[in-house]
C-alpha cells in the first residue's frame, strides 16, 4: 500500500503541518567523506553549495517570521564558504543554530578553529557516529573516521560539550535492518563511549536508514531493496505522525528551492502547486499548515519509533 494511501487508513485527512519551529538549510552536498549509507550522496567532488545571496534570503526569513531556530546540514555544511556567516547572523538574530557534523570534518585543512567557532557561538552540534565500535564505522566511513570522530568528541567535551553545551549523537543502522530502540542504543552508546574513552553525551537520536541515495544503491546491489521496504512498511507506527518532523519544520535546498524534508529534497519532491516554491517567496501563514508532499520512502520516519 502507498504510504499516501496508508495514512488515510488512520487519519480522516492527509498528513499536514502543525507548525514551523525549526528552518532547515542544507548548505550543499559537498562532504569530506562518501558515506555507503548517505542518503544525500554527498561528497569531495560534488559541486552544489548554496550561495550568498540564497544565504541572505534565509536571514531575511529568520529574521521576519516567528521561526527562531536554524538546523544546518549538508553534505558537510562546514565546507560552504558562507557558513560561518549564515551562523553568526542567526545568532545575531536571536536564533537558536544547530549545526549537524560528521565528526571529522574538524580535521579537514582550513577547519582548525572550527572547534572554537562552535563554542563561541553555542551551536547546538548533532554529531553522527553510525556505532561505538571501530570496525563498523570505518566500513561505512572510511579508513580511520572512528578514531578521528573519538578525538573530535574529546576535544568537544574538554570544550564543555556534552556538560553545559548540547551535543547530541547519531546512530544509523549499517546494513538493511531497522535500528533497535532508541534508549537501548544510546545506554549501550553512553557506557561504551565512557567506559573506553571518556566521552560525554547529552543525547542519541536513532534514525532507520531511507531508501534513497547511497543507501537505495546499496540495497539494489544487495538485492535487499524489496525486502528493507517490506520491513518499513510492516513497522508503520501511527503514533509517529504526531511528532514526525516535516509536520515541523521547512527544508530549504542548497539553491533555495523549499521542500517538506530533506529526503524529499534528495529525490525532488517539492512542496504541492499550491505553496511557495523558493525561500525568496516564503509565506509563514501558508507553509505553516501546508499540507505534506509524500511517498514511499516516508515509511522510513514511520518505522517502530519513527525519526521525530
Amino acid at each position: 500500500m502507498h504510504f499516501e494511501e496508508k495514512i488515510l487508513t488512520v487519519r480522516t485527512d492527509p498528513l499536514h503541518a502543525t507548525g514551523i519551529d525549526i528552518l532547515q538549510v542544507n548548505m550543499g552536498y559537498r562532504c569530506n567523506m562518501a558515506c555507503k549509507h548517505c542518503h544525500v550522496q554527498a561528497g569531495p567532488a560534488r559541486e552544489e553549495m548554496m550561495d550568498i545571496r540564497t544565504v541572505e534570503e534565509v536571514l531575511v526569513v529568520l529574521n521576519e517570521n516567528r521561526v527562531k531556530t536554524l538546523d544546518v546540514t549538508g553534505g558537510a555544511p562546514e565546507l560552504n564558504p558562507f557558513f560561518r556567516y549564515l551562523v553568526e547572523e542567526a545568532r545575531h538574530a536571536g536564533c537558536r543554530v544547530i549545526a549537524r557534523s560528521n565528526l571529522t570534518i574538524f580535521y579537514e585543512p582550513g577547519m582548525e578553529d572550527l572547534f572554537d567557532f562552535y563554542s563561541r557561538n553555542s551551536v547546538e552540534l548533532i554529531a553522527s557516529i553510525p556505532y561505538y565500535r571501530e570496525a563498523d564505522v570505518d566500513k561505512v566511513r572510511g579508513n580511520g573516521a572512528f578514531r578521528k570522530s573519538i578525538d573530535a568528541l574529546r576535544q568537544l567535551n574538554r570544550m564543555g560539550y556534552g556538560a553545559d553545551k548540547a551535543l547530541n549523537l547519531v546512530h544509523n543502522p549499517t546494513g538493511a535492518f531497522l535500528p533497535p530502540s532508541q534508549s537501548a542504543m544510546e545506554k549501550e552508546y553512553r557506557e561504551d563511549l565512557k567506559r573506553n574513552y571518556d566521552i560525554s553525551f547529552h543525547s542519541l537520536y536513532t534514525f532507520a536508514n531511507i531508501p534513497i541515495g547511497r543507501f537505495r544503491e546499496f540495497l539494489i546491489r544487495s538485492k535487499n531493496y524489496d525486502k528493507y521496504l517490506r520491513k518499513l512498511t510492516d513497522a508503520f507506527n501511527p503514533e509517529t505522525l504526531q511528532g514526525i518532523m516535516c509536520r515541523h519544520l521547512v527544508n530549504v535546498g542548497w539553491d533555495g528551492t523549499l521542500y517538506d524534508c530533506d529526503f524529499n529534497q534528495m529525490i525532488g519532491l517539492a512542496l504541492l502547486d499550491r505553496y511557495p516554491r523558493n525561500i525568496r517567496d516564503f509565506d509563514h501563514h501558508l507553509l505553516a499548515g501546508r499540507q505534506i508532499a509524500v511517498d514511499d520512502h516516508c515509511y522510513g520516519c514511520t518505522a517502530g519509533q519513527g525519526s521525530t
